[in-house]
């Protein structure tokens, strides 16, 4: 270890610690346990619900507290300890399902527990196969009063559904905040997010810092997607993976390798 200024180590999750084959390289889980062992806290940062978190968290031992939903949860799962919560508003709910039933778009919004489709689709499948989260197919109309909706989802895999996904972004782009993240187990399809209001990961992070008494000098943020622009933005010190889009390099303090070559665990030797 070569500093000890840091104390809050925050990774994003796909791209960043998992690969394209959807699983942690050895280095990386040896680096995570080592930054443990020498009292640097960790928190997993994603895009993710938390249902599709919860197997990395238990993989690899980490009792502690984790951002999910892209920003608009900070919680420890294992005592259900919400310290951070934005939910979309029920009103905006509803018209984000009365736009997507429009513009003909399978959306999907999620809750700390249930990930609610109107249908299976790609998504579903993948939602099922990679991220071992099984569907809840109702009516939308049906659930957005009485359910706590923290994400809303919209994964377009043809040129069709794009082009009907950019409109329905179109539509929403002024009432809620959008953002996109990608896994490189499905090269070239985007996940995109859509959050409450002023939710991102960098807020997440603020959140999470102040309840943990830590200044965000001493943290260190890791990530890939141009949804981690924020969080790296936020923490003391920004690390981009090789794989890292252009603009999240743009913005780092250090480039490391790539996630297929354990970039995770390389620049943990450099800056713990």
């Amino acid at each position: 270890m070569t500093d000890n200024s840091y104390r809050l180590l925050v990774v994003d999750i796909d791209g960043t610690l998992v690969n394209r084959h959807g699983t942690i390289s050895d280095e990386d889980r040896e680096a995570m346990f080592r930054v443990r062992q020498a009292g640097v806290q960790v928190a997993l940062s994603t895009g993710r619900g938390l249902q599709a978190t919860m197997n990395i968290i238990n993989e690899l031992s980490l009792d502690s507290y984790h951002i999910s939903f892209d920003g608009a949860l900070v919680s420890h799962p294992s005592n259900r300890e919400e310290i951070y919560v934005s939910p979309i508003a029920k009103e905006l709910v509803r018209q984000m399902i009365d736009v997507a039933h429009r513009c003909r778009v399978d959306l999907e919004l999620f809750t700390v527990t249930h990930y609610f489709v109107e249908r299976e689709t790609w998504s579903t499948e993948a939602h099922r196969d990679f991220f071992g989260v099984n569907s809840t197919m109702v009516d939308l109309r049906e659930i957005w009063q009485r359910e706590r909706i923290l994400k809303g989802g919209v994964v377009p895999t043809s040129p069709e559904e794009k082009a009907r996904a950019a409109d329905f972004c179109s539509q929403l782009d002024h009432r809620l905040h959008l953002s996109r993240a990608r896994t490189p187990a499905y090269p070239g399809v985007d996940f995109f997010n859509i959050l409450a209001p002023g939710v991102s990961k960098g807020k997440a992070l603020e959140k999470l810092a102040a309840h943990l008494k830590i200044p965000l000098r001493e943290t260190i943020a890791v990530g890939d997607g141009t949804n981690d622009v924020s969080l790296l933005k936020t923490a003391g010190l920004a690390i981009a993976m090789g794989n890292a889009a252009d603009e999240v390099k743009a913005i780092a303090d250090y480039v490391t390798l790539d996630v297929d070559h354990s970039g995770l665990a390389a620049a943990m030797k450099v800056f713990l």
